[in-house]
């Protein structure tokens, strides 16, 4: 028995493994050491206890959980059903320096910067993973929506405001209405009714409706400004300081949320596992901002030419168009796990990604527009202004109970296509 104990606890030593049958010493093994597992891992973290799931081999023990260089490329490969339009990335760079139309120029790093948009975010994800919820909630807080992030810094570089707030406006509303109400209706279809955890939905919306204030207050100041004073320099000056504040005061404070884990997700968070390499995370992640980059700068310089040829204005390619092309990927995770009967997942999908735009995308580019000397302010046109508000109202109306049906659904698809369509007609401010 003894020489047993020796051989189970010391299995790399070949000397003494041979003395035993190899059956036998791993029958050995289970019957010792996994009682032993067992009875400590209640009391031990996640991390602790996959530490301890190891494997004997030759050369010590090692983690059955951590991913190989080609698990880790078959994982990217499945990462999303979207990954096909990657082949559009080298057409689109090809597109702008062969000088083509803008329409294709558009087109083309449109369709590129969908599947980029959900590889960027799949390496996030992973790597938060890695480094804890502190830090792996700041992760997903400033890469989460990096593509609308990329898109929005370079336009507004090139003082485009007006196509920045539309983009703004159309993410916040597309998750709101498309999402959530296409969450809704193809889950409502597969079951008569479903639930969801009715505490976090009305947080989220509680969260969302101070966004709304946050767009509000700074349409009603110009508006009593504008009744009193004639002086439009001087109201466009004390609105940029609003917002200034407004923005410091979002960033400071309300986007704290988005690094805070929900006490009821922790079993879920435990679970989770890395399915990349750290060295092929880090590689996704900066070789996706860098071709993002590429392809939105491209994209944005594109504007202005697909707006003259096609006719379509500035506000509808931003608020419409534009929102496709950060939240194509996540509208199909939203459906897909909705039909699945997983609400608390699709709407943690759709309202937070609704909530990291517009508590820290929308003041950060409010704070960089401060920086490098752009007009860019919280001061949205009226009609977007009631839009946004239509929005947020018809949501918590509707997800206030912590159910949901496909009928549910077609109201906010139906909203959200009336207000494309008024959208579509709706002409920019030098159309007027």
């Amino acid at each position: 028995m003894k020489n047993l104990f020796i051989a189970v606890t010391k299995s790399n030593n070949t000397r003494i493994s041979q003395r035993l049958n190899p059956s036998l010493a791993l029958n050995s093994y289970d019957n010792l050491v996994l009682p032993i597992y067992l009875q400590f891992s209640s009391i031990m973290s996640s991390n602790e206890r996959s530490r301890l799931i190891q494997t004997p081999n030759s050369g010590g023990y090692h983690n059955q959980s951590e991913p190989t260089v080609l698990k880790s490329l078959n994982a990217i490969v499945k990462a999303s059903p979207t990954n096909f339009l990657l082949i559009f990335i080298p057409f689109g760079i090809l597109a702008h320096f062969f000088n083509l139309s803008d329409t294709w120029v558009f087109t083309l790093n449109f369709l590129a910067i969908i599947p980029l948009a959900k590889l960027l975010g799949f390496a996030t994800e992973d790597i938060a993973i890695r480094v804890g919820q502190t830090i792996g909630g700041l992760l997903n807080a400033t890469f989460g929506n990096a593509v609308e992030l990329i898109i929005s810094i370079f336009a507004l570089t090139q003082g485009q405001v007006r196509v920045v707030q539309a983009s703004i406006l159309g993410s916040i509303i597309s998750n709101l209405l498309l999402v959530l109400g296409m969450c809704f209706f193809f889950g409502g279809l597969k079951y008569n009714e479903q639930s969801f955890n009715q505490t976090a939905a009305q947080t989220s919306s509680s969260l969302m409706t101070l966004a709304c204030i946050a767009l509000i207050i700074p349409a009603s100041f110009n508006a009593a400004l504008e009744a009193r004073d004639d002086d439009n320099t001087r109201t466009e000056e004390e609105i940029l300081k609003l917002s200034h504040g407004t923005a410091i005061i979002l960033l400071l404070k309300t986007h704290a949320h988005l690094y805070d884990a929900e006490s009821g997700d922790d079993e879920n968070e435990e679970s989770e596992e890395a399915k990349l390499t750290l060295p092929i995370s880090l590689g996704l992640l900066a070789g996706s901002t860098v071709i993002v980059a590429i392809c939105a700068e491209y994209l944005v310089g594109s504007i202005e030419g697909i707006v003259e040829s096609s006719g379509l204005s500035k506000t509808f390619v931003g608020l419409i168009l534009l929102p496709i092309v950060g939240n194509a990927a996540e509208h199909v995770t939203a459906v897909s796990v909705a039909m699945k009967n997983k609400m608390d997942l699709a709407i943690g999908v759709a309202a937070g990604s609704s909530m990291q735009i517009a508590l820290f995308v929308t003041p950060f580019l409010v704070t960089l527009g401060w920086v490098i000397h752009q007009p860019m302010t919280l001061f949205f046109d009226v009609f977007e202004t009631v839009i946004l508000f239509i929005s947020v109202l018809i949501t918590n109306y509707l997800i206030q109970d912590g159910k949901s049906n496909w009928l549910e659904g077609v109201l906010l698809l139906s909203t959200y296509a009336i207000i494309g369509l008024a959208f579509f007609f709706y002409p920019d401010e030098k159309e007027v």
